[in-house]
């Protein structure tokens, strides 16, 4: 076994008290924020109020968490179920509905969008247009989304369920099964 490096222990720890300390400075402006959870810096999040963390959860640096329901004539609301960890540099941005279950594991750069932009009318930006579509999306309990995942409005991946990396999910995916590709399809039950 190879000896430890001190100067790796002392950065890890460092990384640990600025994750602890900021968790302290920011968990107040949520909804709910479960005891042990961690939320690492760098971290933006609009709509914290419309936000429930529940325990055990650990948010990588790099997140983004949006509630953006006033945009949608909505009453936008996210739920982390507890003991999930929430990858780095992943985006989840509801007008409606997000909820994920207890024990998810979303690898770095996983995408949550329940909702898609206008882009019909072809006399004005896409960015001017407002929001064309809404539909909840639903985790279920111990599911696993690989990197770069993508999943739109209306989704539910079921529980134990796993989708591989770079995936695009755009309809539902049953409980204990595979999903792969783009557009993600089922490839195996388990």
């Amino acid at each position: 076994m190879r000896p430890r490096s001190l100067p790796l222990d002392a950065y890890r720890l460092a990384g640990r008290g600025r994750a602890k300390l900021f968790t302290l400075l920011v968990r107040r402006g949520f909804a709910e924020f479960g005891a042990g959870s961690a939320v690492h810096p760098p971290f933006l999040v609009y709509g914290e109020d419309r936000i429930a963390i529940g325990r055990d959860v650990v948010v990588h640096p790099g997140c983004w968490l949006q509630v953006i329901g006033e945009q949608a004539r909505g009453e936008g609301r996210l739920a982390i179920g507890e003991g999930c960890s929430i990858g780095r540099r992943a985006l989840i941005t509801v007008a409606e509905s997000v909820v994920i279950g207890r024990k998810v594991l979303l690898a770095p750069n996983v995408v949550l969008q329940d909702h898609v932009h206008g882009y019909d009318d072809v006399t004005t930006p896409v960015i001017d247009q407002p929001i064309a579509r809404t539909a909840p999306i639903e985790i279920g309990d111990g599911a696993w989304l690989g990197q770069n995942v993508v999943v739109g409005p209306g989704v539910r991946i079921g529980r134990g369920a796993v989708v591989g990396a770079n995936a695009v999910v755009r309809s539902d995916v049953p409980d204990h099964s595979l999903a792969v590709g783009a557009p993600a399809r089922v490839s195996r039950r388990f």
